[in-house]
């Protein structure tokens, strides 16, 4: 379903943290050099369907970036990552919503740029209202919304796709108790149907709950690629957890 090879993505940062418009004309300035660091590096797996793989490490270690590379977000600068299926990201979730639009409207536009037809949308359309239960705020516009509920739509959209591979990154920290539940049950369900899962997350309940496989990343690195359970394991000892 998914093979990284030897990928490598790197990024540039500026060693001087501030600059004037006169520093841009300067000599001083243009012999400042951008340096390089790489998120990612030499980090290879391969994933067949329905597995459910949970991504794990401290903060700024790549997983996020590593989802991106599997979602088609981003390239790789090093080796490369082959899907061989469609996507339903769960990434930055309320990216590609229309502040002015109303809700109505960002369904239909966010939908569709994930490949759903105006037919699809409109057959299902009030099953993803129905689960977002956003109550008489439909026709408000998005700006106007909290952040919950925000996260409610963007997620009922994105787990109607019928893609095959659903990543999900950490999106669901926001939004009330009842809601997370909803939205567990919803993917239990589409794990059920054989969907192969790709899950950021630093709850570890949550990575015990839906990922039977994990993907321990250190400084960029691959350093473990094992059952969930020993992955966590490992993860705490370094950290003292």
């Amino acid at each position: 379903m998914i093979e990284v090879k030897d990928v490598g993505i790197s990024f540039k940062r500026n060693r001087r943290s501030r600059r004037s418009f006169k520093d841009l004309f300067s000599s001083r300035a243009r012999r400042a050099r951008p340096d390089e660091f790489w998120a990612l590096r030499h980090v290879s797996f391969k994933v067949t369907a329905g597995e459910s793989i949970g991504v794990v490490g401290r903060n700024g270690q790549g997983k996020s970036t590593l989802l991106k590379l599997v979602a088609g977000v981003i390239l790789a600068d090093e080796g490369s990552v082959e899907v061989k299926a469609g996507t339903a990201p769960l990434i930055e979730i309320t990216g590609g919503f229309v502040d002015d639009l109303s809700v109505r409207d960002n369904v239909y536009l966010t939908a569709g740029l994930h490949g759903m037809t105006r037919r699809q949308i409109d057959e299902r359309f009030d099953d993803i209202i129905g689960f977002a239960d956003i109550g008489n705020f439909l026709d408000t516009p998005y700006k106007h919304l909290s952040s919950g509920m925000k996260v409610r739509i963007a997620f009922s959209v994105i787990t109607q796709l019928d893609e095959p591979i659903l990543i999900v990154d950490e999106v669901l920290a926001v939004g009330d108790k009842a809601f997370r539940e909803k939205c567990y049950r919803r993917i239990e369900e589409m794990l059920a149907q054989g969907r192969t899962l790709f899950f950021v997350s630093h709850n570890e309940k949550d990575l015990r709950r839906f990922c039977t496989r994990g993907l321990y990343l250190e400084g960029g690195l691959l350093a473990l690629d094992s059952d969930i359970a020993t992955v966590l394991d490992r993860y705490n000892a370094d950290y003292g957890v």
